[in-house]
């Protein structure tokens, strides 16, 4: 599994500014980062992954990562992929995929084999935004403009908005 050490070995590397945050009690999930970190969700990260089965009937496990306070719904995962399930994956599948604690996942040092969708409505400024690195007892803080700079995936549209256009009727037959 990959630590805190890691990830601050690896930015240090890429000479990126950031912080690794001592929390004050262990967290489970990074949807406690707002409360630990004093945050705002929308400053806080998590990566989520789900089991996709595609129309082809292959399967696939993929990541997304998006504020905490906008979780993806496996829905807008689905129809950006064009898959005809997408459910949560399990903890052991989270923990093989990721090298990461399930709850805990760092988008950062993902493997290069799973596919990555960030979430285009996290805000890319100069604030800094908080995310899990695998450990109860610590978090990562850096600026937001340098995480999508590192951040391997593509960027995704996931508010699961339908298409909207003219709907052509159809006649039943009798």
């Amino acid at each position: 599994m990959k630590d805190a050490l890691a990830i601050h070995r690896w930015l240090l590397t890429h000479q990126v500014h950031h912080e690794i945050v001592r929390l004050p009690r262990p967290m489970t999930s990074a949807r406690e980062l707002p409360d630990m970190v004093c945050a705002a969700p929308e400053r806080c990260l998590m990566v989520t992954v789900l089991e996709v089965a595609t129309r082809v009937g292959r399967e696939a496990v993929v990541a997304v990562t998006s504020p905490v306070a906008l979780p993806p719904r496996p829905g807008a995962v689905g129809a950006l992929l064009g898959a005809r399930q997408v459910r949560h994956a399990p903890s052991h599948v989270v923990n093989a995929a990721t090298d990461y604690a399930d709850g805990l996942v760092c988008p950062l040092l993902l493997p290069q084999s799973l596919p990555v969708f960030i979430d285009d409505r996290l805000r890319v400024d100069e604030g800094p935004v908080f995310m899990a690195i695998g450990e109860r007892h610590t978090a990562l803080s850096l600026r937001a403009r340098d995480l999508l700079e590192l951040l391997p995936g593509k960027l995704a549209d996931l508010r699961g908005t339908r298409l909207r256009g003219a709907r052509g009727a159809v006649a039943r037959r009798h």
